[in-house]
Protein backbone atom coordinates (compact mmCIF):
# COMPACT_ATOMS: atom_id res chain seq x y z
CA UNK A 1 0.00 0.00 0.00
CA UNK A 2 1.84 3.53 -0.68
CA UNK A 3 2.31 5.98 1.00
CA UNK A 4 -1.22 8.06 -0.85
CA UNK A 5 -3.08 5.30 0.44
CA UNK A 6 -2.79 5.22 3.85
CA UNK A 7 -3.14 9.00 4.24
CA UNK A 8 -6.27 9.24 2.46
CA UNK A 9 -7.14 6.47 4.70
CA UNK A 10 -5.96 7.96 8.07
CA UNK A 11 -7.80 11.72 6.67
CA UNK A 12 -11.34 9.14 6.22
CA UNK A 13 -10.87 7.76 9.45
CA UNK A 14 -9.83 11.16 11.15
CA UNK A 15 -13.55 12.80 9.54
CA UNK A 16 -16.04 9.69 11.01
CA UNK A 17 -13.84 10.29 14.71
CA UNK A 18 -14.57 13.78 14.52
CA UNK A 19 -18.10 13.18 13.89
CA UNK A 20 -18.39 10.44 16.48
CA UNK A 21 -17.20 13.05 18.87
CA UNK A 22 -19.66 15.98 17.71
CA UNK A 23 -22.50 13.31 18.14
CA UNK A 24 -21.45 12.12 21.99
CA UNK A 25 -20.71 16.55 22.53
CA UNK A 26 -24.43 16.77 21.31
CA UNK A 27 -26.46 14.29 23.02
CA UNK A 28 -24.65 14.89 26.42
CA UNK A 29 -25.13 18.62 25.69
CA UNK A 30 -29.00 17.85 24.92
CA UNK A 31 -28.89 16.01 28.29
CA UNK A 32 -27.10 18.61 30.42
CA UNK A 33 -29.69 21.24 28.64
CA UNK A 34 -32.75 18.85 29.76
CA UNK A 35 -31.55 18.62 33.41
CA UNK A 36 -30.78 22.66 33.35
CA UNK A 37 -34.47 23.28 32.58
CA UNK A 38 -36.30 20.57 34.62
CA UNK A 39 -34.12 22.50 37.67
CA UNK A 40 -34.73 26.01 35.91
CA UNK A 41 -36.47 28.47 38.57
CA UNK A 42 -37.96 31.70 37.92
CA UNK A 43 -39.58 34.78 40.28
CA UNK A 44 -42.70 34.85 41.32
CA UNK A 45 -45.16 37.15 44.73
CA UNK A 46 -46.22 34.45 47.19
CA UNK A 47 -49.72 36.27 47.06
CA UNK A 48 -49.57 35.04 50.88
CA UNK A 49 -46.77 37.01 51.97
CA UNK A 50 -47.69 40.58 49.18
CA UNK A 51 -49.22 43.34 51.09
CA UNK A 52 -49.32 45.76 47.87
CA UNK A 53 -46.93 47.92 48.93
CA UNK A 54 -46.14 49.44 45.85
CA UNK A 55 -42.58 48.65 45.22
CA UNK A 56 -43.46 46.30 42.37
CA UNK A 57 -44.34 49.15 40.60
CA UNK A 58 -41.40 51.40 41.31
CA UNK A 59 -38.30 48.65 41.73
CA UNK A 60 -38.53 46.80 38.41
CA UNK A 61 -36.09 47.42 35.80
CA UNK A 62 -38.67 47.25 33.56
CA UNK A 63 -41.39 50.18 33.12
CA UNK A 64 -44.13 49.53 32.92
CA UNK A 65 -43.75 46.26 35.56
CA UNK A 66 -43.56 43.22 34.89
CA UNK A 67 -45.83 42.92 37.84
CA UNK A 68 -49.87 42.64 37.18
CA UNK A 69 -52.76 42.14 38.94
CA UNK A 70 -54.77 39.00 38.67
CA UNK A 71 -58.14 38.34 39.67
CA UNK A 72 -59.61 34.97 41.53
CA UNK A 73 -63.30 34.92 40.55
CA UNK A 74 -63.38 31.82 42.62
CA UNK A 75 -62.85 33.99 45.63
CA UNK A 76 -64.74 37.20 44.10
CA UNK A 77 -68.42 38.50 45.80
CA UNK A 78 -68.97 40.16 42.23
CA UNK A 79 -70.24 43.27 44.87
CA UNK A 80 -71.79 46.53 43.43
CA UNK A 81 -69.33 48.29 46.54
CA UNK A 82 -66.32 46.70 45.50
CA UNK A 83 -63.30 48.34 47.47
CA UNK A 84 -60.68 47.44 45.14
CA UNK A 85 -62.11 48.73 42.22
CA UNK A 86 -63.79 52.27 44.26
CA UNK A 87 -62.48 55.05 46.34
CA UNK A 88 -63.45 54.50 50.10
CA UNK A 89 -64.91 57.40 49.82
CA UNK A 90 -66.14 57.77 46.37
CA UNK A 91 -69.50 59.65 45.67
CA UNK A 92 -71.42 57.38 43.70
CA UNK A 93 -70.51 53.81 42.83
CA UNK A 94 -70.17 54.62 39.10
CA UNK A 95 -67.20 53.79 36.71
CA UNK A 96 -66.65 57.65 36.71
CA UNK A 97 -62.64 58.18 36.22
CA UNK A 98 -63.11 60.31 39.84
CA UNK A 99 -64.69 57.56 41.78
CA UNK A 100 -62.24 54.45 40.36
CA UNK A 101 -59.47 53.19 43.19
CA UNK A 102 -57.00 52.30 40.21
CA UNK A 103 -54.94 55.24 38.88
CA UNK A 104 -54.89 54.23 35.35
CA UNK A 105 -58.45 52.44 35.12
CA UNK A 106 -57.05 48.84 34.68
CA UNK A 107 -59.94 47.55 36.29
CA UNK A 108 -62.95 47.16 34.20
CA UNK A 109 -66.65 46.69 35.75
CA UNK A 110 -69.72 44.74 33.84
CA UNK A 111 -73.03 44.47 35.26
CA UNK A 112 -73.66 40.90 35.90
CA UNK A 113 -77.41 40.92 37.53
CA UNK A 114 -78.40 43.11 40.13
CA UNK A 115 -76.90 43.90 42.75
CA UNK A 116 -73.60 41.84 41.17
CA UNK A 117 -70.70 42.81 38.88
CA UNK A 118 -67.80 41.25 37.15
CA UNK A 119 -64.20 42.95 37.52
CA UNK A 120 -61.96 41.65 34.87
CA UNK A 121 -58.11 43.15 35.15
CA UNK A 122 -56.69 45.09 31.61
CA UNK A 123 -52.99 44.53 32.05
CA UNK A 124 -51.71 46.52 29.23
CA UNK A 125 -52.85 49.32 31.89
CA UNK A 126 -51.76 47.85 35.25
CA UNK A 127 -48.79 49.50 36.62
CA UNK A 128 -48.82 47.04 39.79
CA UNK A 129 -49.32 49.75 41.52
CA UNK A 130 -51.30 47.34 44.64
CA UNK A 131 -53.34 49.84 45.43
CA UNK A 132 -56.29 47.28 44.53
CA UNK A 133 -54.74 44.63 46.37
CA UNK A 134 -54.19 46.42 49.41
CA UNK A 135 -58.51 47.91 49.57
CA UNK A 136 -59.34 44.55 48.55
CA UNK A 137 -57.34 42.57 51.20
CA UNK A 138 -58.27 44.99 54.54
CA UNK A 139 -62.28 45.69 53.20
CA UNK A 140 -63.17 42.59 50.67
CA UNK A 141 -62.23 39.17 50.29
CA UNK A 142 -58.60 39.13 49.07
CA UNK A 143 -59.79 38.02 45.15
CA UNK A 144 -57.45 40.77 43.59
CA UNK A 145 -53.69 40.46 44.07
CA UNK A 146 -50.34 40.57 42.26
CA UNK A 147 -48.21 38.29 40.20
CA UNK A 148 -44.78 38.29 37.58
CA UNK A 149 -45.94 37.88 34.34
CA UNK A 150 -43.22 35.64 32.92
CA UNK A 151 -44.12 36.81 29.06
CA UNK A 152 -42.16 39.99 30.23
CA UNK A 153 -39.76 39.30 33.33
CA UNK A 154 -36.30 39.08 32.36
CA UNK A 155 -36.11 36.73 35.19
CA UNK A 156 -32.52 38.72 36.33
CA UNK A 157 -30.15 36.64 38.89
CA UNK A 158 -30.87 39.04 41.16
CA UNK A 159 -34.51 40.72 41.34
CA UNK A 160 -34.52 44.56 42.26
CA UNK A 161 -37.91 43.92 43.67
CA UNK A 162 -37.26 41.02 46.18
CA UNK A 163 -34.32 43.33 47.13
CA UNK A 164 -36.47 45.99 48.47
CA UNK A 165 -39.35 43.79 49.08
CA UNK A 166 -40.58 44.12 53.04
CA UNK A 167 -42.13 41.00 53.33
CA UNK A 168 -39.87 38.86 51.12
CA UNK A 169 -42.97 37.68 48.78
CA UNK A 170 -40.24 37.54 46.03
CA UNK A 171 -39.54 33.95 45.75
CA UNK A 172 -37.96 31.23 43.29
CA UNK A 173 -40.60 28.53 42.02
CA UNK A 174 -40.24 25.96 39.66
CA UNK A 175 -40.35 27.23 35.77
CA UNK A 176 -42.75 23.80 35.19
CA UNK A 177 -45.29 25.62 37.59
CA UNK A 178 -44.30 29.50 37.70
CA UNK A 179 -47.61 31.03 39.13
CA UNK A 180 -48.32 30.95 42.92
CA UNK A 181 -52.05 31.09 42.46
CA UNK A 182 -55.06 31.54 45.16
CA UNK A 183 -57.15 29.02 44.10
CA UNK A 184 -55.90 27.22 41.23
CA UNK A 185 -59.10 28.58 38.95
CA UNK A 186 -57.05 31.11 36.55
CA UNK A 187 -54.50 30.52 35.03
CA UNK A 188 -52.21 33.39 33.82
CA UNK A 189 -51.22 33.31 30.20
CA UNK A 190 -48.85 35.70 28.03
CA UNK A 191 -52.01 38.41 27.39
CA UNK A 192 -55.52 39.47 28.77
CA UNK A 193 -57.32 35.89 29.88
CA UNK A 194 -60.73 35.54 27.31
CA UNK A 195 -63.13 36.62 29.47
CA UNK A 196 -66.09 34.21 29.79
CA UNK A 197 -69.39 34.56 30.82
CA UNK A 198 -69.72 34.07 34.83
CA UNK A 199 -71.87 31.62 36.48
CA UNK A 200 -74.95 33.69 37.01
CA UNK A 201 -73.92 34.88 41.48
CA UNK A 202 -75.96 32.91 44.31
CA UNK A 203 -78.13 35.51 45.78
CA UNK A 204 -75.72 34.40 48.74
CA UNK A 205 -72.92 35.33 47.63
CA UNK A 206 -70.43 37.59 49.64
CA UNK A 207 -67.42 39.30 50.07
CA UNK A 208 -66.67 43.57 49.55
CA UNK A 209 -67.99 45.15 52.27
Amino acid sequence: MNDESVQERRSVLKTILRWVGLGALAISGGALLRRSTAHATVWQIDPRKCIGCGRCERECVLNPSAVKCVHSYAICGYCDLCSGYLETYAAKRDMAAENQLCPTGAIKRTFVEDPYFEYTIDEKLCIACGRCVRACEQYGNGSLYLQIRHDRCLNCNRCAIADHCPTNAIVRVSADQPYLLKDGEIKPSSSVPKKTAPKKPAKNIGGGL
